[in-house]
C-alpha cells in the first residue's frame, strides 16, 4: 500500500528514481509487448488487478489468477480465475506469457514455471519477474525467493531457453528502498522527522550503484525466457 501511495504521489522522474523495480519492470512489459506482433495471444499468469493489460492493447490479452493475493484488491476484470499450477489451456495455444511478481506467491513454482512453458507455443517467449531482497507481502500466501541460479534452474527444468536474467539494481538501490521502507514504522507525527532523516540518504544512495559490479545484493530480477522451435 505505501508503494501505491508513493507512486499515485510522486512525479514521473521522481517515482523512476525512487520506485526503480517498478519501473524498471512496467519498462521491461513496454519492450515485451512491443516486440510482439499485432493479435499475438499473451496470457498474463497472475495478473492481478491487470496492472500491465494497457502495454498489451494490440494483443490478445488474457488475464487469469488465482484470486487470492490481497483481498483489497479487484479481481473482477480476470477473464480467468484458475491455479496457475494447473492452467485451462490447450497446449501451445498462447504466442507470449507473462509472470511478474508473482512466483513468490505460489507453492509449486516449479509446477508452475512447467505449465506455462506447456502452454507457450514453440518459439514462443515468457517475461518472468521474480524477488530477491523483498519483505513479506499478501501473507499469508507469500512462500519463496528467487536467486538468478534458481531462476535460471526453474526455466531449463521447464524446458525453456534462458534469453537474459537481469538484476534490477544492487546494493546501495537496495538500501535506499530499506530505508524508504523505513517510514512505515512511523505513523502520525512521527512521519515528518522521520522523513526528514531517511529521505535524503534514501535519494542519494542510487548514486553509488554502480560501484555494486557483481548485483548479488538485488531486489530482484527481470528473466526473458523462450520455447525452443521444434527440431
Amino acid at each position: 500500500m505505501m508503494y501505491g501511495a508513493l507512486s499515485r504521489a510522486l512525479p514521473p522522474a521522481l517515482r523512476r528514481w525512487v520506485l526503480h523495480f517498478e519501473s524498471e519492470i512496467e519498462s521491461a512489459a513496454a519492450r515485451f509487448a512491443e516486440s510482439l506482433p499485432a493479435d499475438a495471444r499473451v496470457l498474463d499468469a497472475g495478473a492481478g488487478e491487470l496492472q500491465y493489460a494497457h502495454l498489451f492493447a494490440r494483443q490478445r490479452y488474457l488475464a487469469l489468477d488465482l484470486a487470492i493475493g490481497d483481498a483489497n484488491w479487484n479481481y473482477r476484470k480476470l477473464h480467468c480465475i484458475a491455479d496457475l499450477s494447473s492452467l485451462p489451456l490447450a497446449t501451445s495455444s498462447c504466442d507470449a506469457c507473462i509472470n511478474i511478481v508473482t512466483l513468490e506467491h505460489v507453492r509449486d513454482p516449479a509446477a508452475v514455471v512447467s505449465e506455462l512453458a506447456r502452454a507457450l507455443r514453440p518459439g514462443g517467449r515468457l517475461l518472468l519477474v521474480v524477488p530477491h531482497e523483498w519483505e513479506v507481502h499478501q501473507s499469508p500466501h507469500d512462500y519463496f525467493r528467487y536467486t538468478r541460479h534458481g531462476v535460471q534452474y526453474l526455466l531449463e527444468h521447464a524446458g525453456l531457453a534462458t534469453d537474459e536474467i537481469r538484476p534490477v539494481g544492487g546494493f546501495f538501490r537496495l538500501l535506499s528502498r530499506r530505508l524508504l521502507n523505513a517510514l512505515q514504522f512511523f505513523p502520525g507525527l512521527l512521519f515528518v522527522p522521520a522523513a526528514l532523516l531517511f529521505a535524503p540518504p534514501a535519494l542519494l544512495l542510487p548514486l553509488f550503484d554502480g560501484l555494486d559490479r557483481e548485483r548479488n545484493f538485488t531486489l530482484g530480477y527481470i528473466c526473458i525466457a523462450s520455447k525452443p522451435q521444434r527440431p
